[in-house]
Protein backbone atom coordinates (compact mmCIF):
# COMPACT_ATOMS: atom_id res chain seq x y z
CA UNK A 1 0.00 0.00 0.00
CA UNK A 2 1.50 3.36 -0.80
CA UNK A 3 1.92 6.08 1.64
CA UNK A 4 0.48 9.37 1.88
CA UNK A 5 1.90 12.27 4.37
CA UNK A 6 -1.21 14.37 5.01
CA UNK A 7 -0.49 17.36 7.65
CA UNK A 8 -2.92 19.98 8.94
CA UNK A 9 -2.49 23.17 11.61
CA UNK A 10 -2.38 23.93 15.32
CA UNK A 11 -4.73 26.24 16.02
CA UNK A 12 -3.68 30.08 15.19
CA UNK A 13 -3.77 33.03 17.32
CA UNK A 14 -6.45 32.96 20.11
CA UNK A 15 -8.49 30.30 18.15
CA UNK A 16 -8.85 26.87 20.04
CA UNK A 17 -9.32 24.40 17.01
CA UNK A 18 -8.03 24.60 13.68
CA UNK A 19 -10.48 22.32 10.85
CA UNK A 20 -7.27 21.63 9.08
CA UNK A 21 -5.95 19.66 11.64
CA UNK A 22 -9.53 18.30 12.95
CA UNK A 23 -10.66 17.01 9.58
CA UNK A 24 -6.65 15.52 8.57
CA UNK A 25 -6.94 13.56 12.07
CA UNK A 26 -10.74 12.70 11.33
CA UNK A 27 -9.88 10.91 8.48
CA UNK A 28 -9.96 6.74 8.41
CA UNK A 29 -6.68 4.99 8.32
CA UNK A 30 -6.52 4.47 5.12
CA UNK A 31 -8.20 5.90 1.73
CA UNK A 32 -8.29 4.70 -1.62
CA UNK A 33 -5.31 2.52 -1.68
CA UNK A 34 -3.26 4.71 0.56
CA UNK A 35 -2.33 4.71 3.96
CA UNK A 36 -2.24 7.84 5.85
CA UNK A 37 0.18 9.40 8.27
CA UNK A 38 -0.83 12.34 10.29
CA UNK A 39 1.01 14.86 11.47
CA UNK A 40 -0.10 18.14 13.36
CA UNK A 41 2.30 21.18 12.16
CA UNK A 42 2.64 24.57 14.24
CA UNK A 43 1.60 27.56 12.30
CA UNK A 44 5.34 29.10 12.42
CA UNK A 45 7.11 30.51 9.26
CA UNK A 46 10.24 28.35 10.41
CA UNK A 47 8.29 25.65 12.13
CA UNK A 48 6.28 24.27 9.67
CA UNK A 49 8.66 23.31 7.16
CA UNK A 50 10.98 21.99 9.89
CA UNK A 51 8.19 19.53 10.82
CA UNK A 52 7.44 18.43 7.33
CA UNK A 53 10.68 17.79 6.19
CA UNK A 54 11.05 15.76 9.96
CA UNK A 55 8.18 14.00 8.96
CA UNK A 56 8.81 13.24 5.42
CA UNK A 57 12.27 11.61 6.08
CA UNK A 58 10.35 9.76 9.24
CA UNK A 59 7.64 8.46 6.65
CA UNK A 60 9.23 8.19 3.25
CA UNK A 61 6.13 8.78 2.16
CA UNK A 62 4.49 8.19 -1.69
CA UNK A 63 3.13 11.86 -1.89
CA UNK A 64 2.36 14.67 0.34
CA UNK A 65 -0.71 16.60 1.20
CA UNK A 66 -0.64 19.41 3.09
CA UNK A 67 -3.80 21.02 4.21
CA UNK A 68 -4.44 24.37 5.90
CA UNK A 69 -7.01 26.81 6.89
CA UNK A 70 -8.24 29.50 4.60
CA UNK A 71 -11.21 31.42 6.99
CA UNK A 72 -12.68 33.81 3.94
CA UNK A 73 -13.24 31.30 1.79
CA UNK A 74 -16.40 29.71 1.20
CA UNK A 75 -15.36 26.65 -0.97
CA UNK A 76 -12.29 23.94 -0.47
CA UNK A 77 -9.66 25.23 -2.48
CA UNK A 78 -6.22 22.76 -3.97
CA UNK A 79 -3.64 25.16 -4.75
CA UNK A 80 -2.08 25.28 -8.29
CA UNK A 81 1.10 26.98 -7.51
CA UNK A 82 3.25 28.35 -4.32
CA UNK A 83 5.43 31.63 -4.48
CA UNK A 84 8.37 32.68 -3.23
CA UNK A 85 7.25 35.04 -1.36
CA UNK A 86 6.29 36.26 2.11
CA UNK A 87 4.34 38.64 3.33
CA UNK A 88 2.79 38.33 6.73
CA UNK A 89 0.18 41.13 7.36
CA UNK A 90 -0.22 39.19 11.09
CA UNK A 91 2.74 37.69 13.05
CA UNK A 92 2.66 33.66 12.97
CA UNK A 93 2.44 31.94 16.53
CA UNK A 94 5.84 33.02 17.21
CA UNK A 95 5.06 36.41 16.91
CA UNK A 96 7.58 36.42 13.76
CA UNK A 97 6.13 38.81 11.05
CA UNK A 98 8.32 38.55 7.66
CA UNK A 99 7.23 41.12 4.87
CA UNK A 100 8.75 41.29 1.39
CA UNK A 101 11.19 38.46 1.96
CA UNK A 102 11.55 35.00 0.18
CA UNK A 103 10.45 31.96 1.03
CA UNK A 104 13.90 30.56 -0.55
CA UNK A 105 16.27 32.94 -1.35
CA UNK A 106 17.72 32.46 -4.84
CA UNK A 107 14.57 30.02 -5.13
CA UNK A 108 12.36 30.41 -8.31
CA UNK A 109 8.91 32.90 -8.31
CA UNK A 110 7.46 29.80 -8.52
CA UNK A 111 6.88 26.13 -7.94
CA UNK A 112 3.66 24.44 -9.77
CA UNK A 113 1.68 21.31 -7.01
CA UNK A 114 2.80 18.01 -8.52
CA UNK A 115 -0.35 15.94 -7.38
CA UNK A 116 -3.68 16.35 -10.14
CA UNK A 117 -4.90 19.29 -8.28
CA UNK A 118 -7.67 19.59 -11.05
CA UNK A 119 -8.21 15.94 -10.77
CA UNK A 120 -8.78 16.70 -7.35
CA UNK A 121 -10.72 19.75 -7.64
CA UNK A 122 -13.05 17.90 -9.39
CA UNK A 123 -13.26 14.43 -7.27
CA UNK A 124 -14.45 17.14 -4.38
CA UNK A 125 -17.51 18.73 -6.32
CA UNK A 126 -18.77 15.26 -7.56
CA UNK A 127 -18.34 14.55 -3.53
CA UNK A 128 -20.89 17.58 -3.47
CA UNK A 129 -18.75 19.64 -1.71
CA UNK A 130 -18.28 23.10 -3.04
CA UNK A 131 -14.66 23.34 -4.31
CA UNK A 132 -12.06 25.25 -6.67
CA UNK A 133 -8.91 24.98 -8.05
CA UNK A 134 -6.93 28.52 -6.64
CA UNK A 135 -4.32 29.94 -8.04
CA UNK A 136 -2.93 32.02 -5.34
CA UNK A 137 -2.10 30.18 -1.50
CA UNK A 138 -1.53 33.25 -0.06
CA UNK A 139 1.74 34.60 1.26
CA UNK A 140 1.42 33.79 4.86
CA UNK A 141 2.36 30.32 6.56
CA UNK A 142 0.72 28.13 4.13
CA UNK A 143 2.10 29.30 1.05
CA UNK A 144 5.42 29.21 2.91
CA UNK A 145 5.24 25.66 3.41
CA UNK A 146 3.79 24.64 -0.02
CA UNK A 147 6.81 26.10 -1.54
CA UNK A 148 9.45 25.16 0.86
CA UNK A 149 7.77 21.40 0.04
CA UNK A 150 7.57 22.07 -3.51
CA UNK A 151 11.45 23.34 -3.52
CA UNK A 152 12.75 20.48 -0.98
CA UNK A 153 11.10 17.83 -3.24
CA UNK A 154 12.62 19.29 -6.55
CA UNK A 155 16.10 18.96 -4.92
CA UNK A 156 15.28 15.07 -4.05
CA UNK A 157 17.17 12.48 -5.63
CA UNK A 158 13.66 10.74 -5.47
CA UNK A 159 11.15 13.16 -5.66
CA UNK A 160 7.55 12.53 -4.76
CA UNK A 161 4.35 14.95 -5.43
CA UNK A 162 2.96 17.15 -3.49
CA UNK A 163 0.30 19.48 -2.67
CA UNK A 164 -2.13 21.85 -0.76
CA UNK A 165 -5.54 22.04 0.24
CA UNK A 166 -7.45 25.20 1.95
CA UNK A 167 -10.41 24.63 3.74
CA UNK A 168 -13.16 26.87 4.89
CA UNK A 169 -13.85 27.75 8.94
CA UNK A 170 -16.20 25.27 10.74
CA UNK A 171 -19.49 26.39 12.29
CA UNK A 172 -17.13 25.70 15.42
CA UNK A 173 -14.43 28.24 14.94
CA UNK A 174 -16.65 30.87 13.12
CA UNK A 175 -18.74 31.44 15.94
CA UNK A 176 -18.79 35.40 16.56
CA UNK A 177 -17.15 35.68 13.51
CA UNK A 178 -18.93 36.76 9.83
CA UNK A 179 -17.39 33.76 7.77
CA UNK A 180 -18.50 31.39 5.04
CA UNK A 181 -18.31 28.20 7.01
CA UNK A 182 -18.20 24.18 5.89
CA UNK A 183 -19.15 21.24 8.43
CA UNK A 184 -16.20 19.25 9.25
CA UNK A 185 -18.27 16.31 7.72
CA UNK A 186 -18.08 18.07 4.36
CA UNK A 187 -14.30 19.19 4.76
CA UNK A 188 -13.57 15.27 5.89
CA UNK A 189 -15.39 14.25 2.58
CA UNK A 190 -13.94 16.30 0.74
CA UNK A 191 -10.53 15.53 1.59
CA UNK A 192 -11.58 11.76 0.82
CA UNK A 193 -12.45 12.74 -2.64
CA UNK A 194 -9.30 14.54 -2.93
CA UNK A 195 -7.54 11.92 -1.73
CA UNK A 196 -9.60 9.00 -3.55
CA UNK A 197 -8.82 11.12 -6.72
CA UNK A 198 -4.56 11.17 -6.78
Amino acid sequence: MKRLLITGFAPFGGDKVNPSWQAVSALPETVGGWELVKRELPVTFRGAPQALFAAMDEAEPDAVLMVGLAGSRGAVTPERQGFNEIVARIPDNEGCQPRNEPVIPGGPEVLYSTLPVEDMTEAILAAGVPARLSESAGRFVCNTLLYAALYRLEQSDDPVPAAFIHVPATPELAAGKDLPTLTLDQIVAALTAAIEAI
